[in-house]
């Protein structure tokens, strides 16, 4: 693991990054009764400002949108939702069905697993305008009616909203699932070996999920990236600091479900950050918490030790709990393998 700027550099010019990400302009923004703060243009070199940082700046304290898609009684309801031992939460835009039912039949799969209970959400936005904006919304309203596993707000899904989406399933989880024991928050693009997360979990001592816990790939000893080049770029008039708290990958970490609802206590009293998983280390330092690393967490990918070996040879993977950047074919195809009772790797492996 690398702790250092160079290295987040390095990553974000890997993540197809070269261009500012694309964000739909503010009129096509459903802010939904949430007034635009004009005081912002008073803030120094404003005007110089990417516009979609401007956007950001003038609705940054909109955190109230109407929901279009609730499941209340996911979790049994409130005070049946200790029953729940592991809580997937997966960001996915709308746009990406095919990932969603990917999952479904894989490692996403509602079951019972070790004796305990895994249930399945995804939380969404809305993308588009006119038109496409309403044939994803009927998208995920099909979805819906036929696997009863997503929460959407009319809010646009977009990378700089994420911080967004995590404050409203924090608020939608307090409210309908608050005594859900863990959970795992992540992308929809992500390989987790579920079996594994709860058999790591079942073992820690002394922890039912009513303690903190929040693990997964840490990130030290970096700070903003200043660059406007940068997917991640954020101006000293977002974030003034020079340094981030330490902070887990947003592809995917661990927590329980008493840190879910500590970090969603801080960030009543912090300003949305629009790097998600920077702004929940920011949640965790203000509650004196800090995340712990975890090797099994992959958020690079898996290195195999050969150049003449299969990258995506299962063997190296059923030992995992989580590889960041896996498309739906190649996640299929892991999840039935490493599951196959024929499967034989050298004790090495």
């Amino acid at each position: 693991m690398s702790d250092s700027r160079d290295s987040l550099l390095e990553e974000t010019r890997r993540d197809d990054v070269i261009k500012p990400p694309q964000i739909t302009p503010a009129h096509h923004i459903s802010w939904s009764r949430c007034q635009q703060n004009m005081s912002v243009a008073n803030v120094k070199n404003f005007s110089t400002l990417p516009d979609h940082i401007k956007d950001f700046l003038y609705y940054r304290h909109c955190r109230h949108f109407p929901m279009l898609l609730d499941i209340p009684d996911k979790c049994g309801g409130a005070e049946g939702s200790s029953d729940v031992f592991l809580l997937l939460v997966i960001k996915s835009a709308p746009v990406n069905y095919d990932r969603r039912e990917v999952l479904r039949k894989t490692w996403a799969k509602e079951r019972l697993q070790n004796g305990v209970w895994i249930r399945r959400l995804f939380i969404s936005g809305t993308t588009g305008v006119g038109f496409e904006k309403k044939r994803l919304n009927t998208l995920l309203k099909i979805e819906q009616r036929e696997n009863n596993d997503i929460l959407q707000w009319d809010f646009n899904d977009s990378f700089f909203n994420l911080t967004l989406k995590q404050i409203l399933f924090l608020e939608w989880m307090e409210r309908n699932c608050p005594h859900a024991r863990f959970l795992l928050n992540g992308d929809d693009d992500v390989f987790v070996n579920t079996d594994n997360m709860v058999e790591y979990l079942l073992q820690l001592k002394d922890n039912d999920g009513r303690k903190h816990r929040f693990t997964g790939w840490v990130i030290r000893y970096v700070g903003p990236i200043r660059e406007k080049w940068s997917k991640y770029y954020v101006p000293v008039q977002v974030y003034e600091s020079e340094s981030y708290p330490p902070y887990c990958s947003g592809g995917g970490y661990i927590l329980s479900g008493y840190t879910a609802l500590v970090i969603y206590n801080m960030s009543h009293s912090i300003a949305v950050l629009p790097i998600d998983d920077v702004y929940l280390g920011m949640c965790l330092a203000k509650a004196g918490l800090s995340p712990e690393r975890h090797g099994a967490v992959r958020i690079n990918g898996l290195r195999v030790p050969s150049t003449t070996a299969d990258d995506y040879d299962p063997c190296y993977y059923r030992g995992t709990l989580l590889v960041h950047r896996f498309l739906s074919a190649k996640m299929y195809y892991m999840w039935n393998k490493i599951h196959d009772p024929n499967l034989k790797c050298f004790a090495s492996g």
